[in-house]
Parts: C-alpha cells; structure tokens; sequence
C-alpha cells in the first residue's frame, strides 16, 4: 500500500510527486512544482500548520534539516507521526538523500529521472577555468553562501568558487560595501529565497558582472538537477564574455 506522505520540502514534493503518483496528500504553499500538484496546503516551510499535516493522517512526513524547523518535526514526532529529515550538503548526498526518500515513499524502482540526474552531473567535463564569486540570497540585510552549503558546492562543479566558502557560519550576513570590496567575477543573484531581478539586486553592484540565476536550479534537489548543469552554465557564461 502506498504510504500517506506530506512534504515540507518543495524539491521533494516535485520528486516524489514524479516519482510516486498518489503518494502526496499535503505539501507547503511554496511547492511550486509540478504545478498542477494538487493537494492540500498546510502552510510554509518554516511555519507549517501542524494541526492541518496531522488531518491529513500521513504515515510519513519528509522534511530537511535546513529548510524545516526542528520544533515542528518534534511535534510532529510527539502526535505519533514518523519524520524523515534529509540532510543535503553536496550533490552526491542530493542523490543519495533522493533515493532514500523515494524509497521511503513507496517507490518500487528507481526512476528514470534520478539516473539521468546523476548522469548528467557525473559526466561534467571538468571547468577550463575558475571564476570566483558572491551568491547573495537575501537583501535587507545582505546575506549570501558561506561554507558547506548544497548550492555552493553545485557553483564550485560548475566552475564558480564563492569568496565566502570559509566563513565560519553558512549564510553569513555581510555589508554590501564588503560584498562589493571583495571585487568578485561575478555577482550570482537567483530568484529564491529572495526574488532578485534586474531591477532588484544588480544596481548595489555598479561595475560588477551580475547573473541572474533560476533558485531552483541552484538550490532545489530533485527534478530540476537533471537540467541544473545546463540551465545553470548558459546563466554564467553569457556574464562571462
């Protein structure tokens, strides 16, 4: 039987969502993908409604240790629901956290997309160059990557070396007049958490390259990895010339 899944993590909603058909009876306002997902909403990421998850009576909620808070999980935990907390630092731990979960989820086999995946980050030729980098993901205050984060290390395969990739916390939060001293190759504004434009981001960095990335592509862990490389790769080359 098909377990009864609620999904606090957008990129696991869309792989299991592909993956498991039936499987999902909840998922958070900002599961985006697939969109004709239809199921119920039980509130954000950070801010879950707890009494909504526990009606849907799932028999698994699948969450992320970064993205979900954890006194949510707990009381989630103490009504008697079990939780999966995923941990996703790198690409390689995407994929196995992937596979774990889709398991978990009721997955008879391993579906196509995830080989391809894999597939298309394994097969990457090696950079021909190094480019280094400031990846904002917040304004009001700046924040951006700091170390050992899953996005940064998606950056680093394609070439792009964050100048905060030793900070001592994850997602430093750092003057714009620092950000723009550092003198990066190019500023990597994506379109989450926060939603940069080209009207919203590129004007604090005068003279600096800037590209506007997909944040689905930079940080989401399912689906959208398969095309990642791609999509990912023509944002930063057309700054690069």
């Amino acid at each position: 039987m098909t377990p009864r899944v609620v999904s606090l993590v957008p990129s696991l909603t869309e792989a299991v969502a592909r993956s498991v058909p039936g499987a999902l009876v909840g998922a958070t306002d900002w599961c985006s993908h697939p969109a004709d997902l239809a199921v119920a909403r039980i509130g954000g990421t950070k801010n879950p409604k707890t009494d909504a998850v526990l009606a849907l009576r799932p028999d698994l909620v699948i969450a992320n240790e970064e993205e979900n808070r954890a006194p949510d999980l707990a009381a989630l935990r103490a009504a008697g629901v079990e939780v999966l907390v995923t941990e996703v630092r790198n690409v390689p731990q995407a994929f196995e956290e992937l596979a774990r979960v889709l398991v978990a989820c009721g997955s008879a086999s391993r579906p196509r997309w995830l080989d391809e995946a894999e597939s298309a980050w394994t097969s990457l030729p090696a950079p021909r160059s190094r480019t280094t980098a400031v990846v904002p993901i917040w304004r009001r205050p700046w924040m951006v990557l700091g170390r050992d984060t899953f996005a940064g290390d998606v950056l680093a395969r394609l070439g792009v070396d964050h100048l905060y990739t030793a900070h001592p916390e994850r997602y430093p939060t750092i003057p714009v007049g620092e950000l723009r001293a550092a003198l990066p190759d190019v500023v990597v504004l994506p379109d989450e958490p926060y939603r940069f434009t080209p009207d919203d981001g590129p004007e604090a960095f005068p003279g600096l390259p800037c590209a506007l990335v997909s944040g689905r592509h930079l940080t989401w862990y399912g689906p959208s990895l398969a095309e990642a490389p791609r999509v990912l790769g023509a944002a930063l080359r057309a700054v690069r010339r």
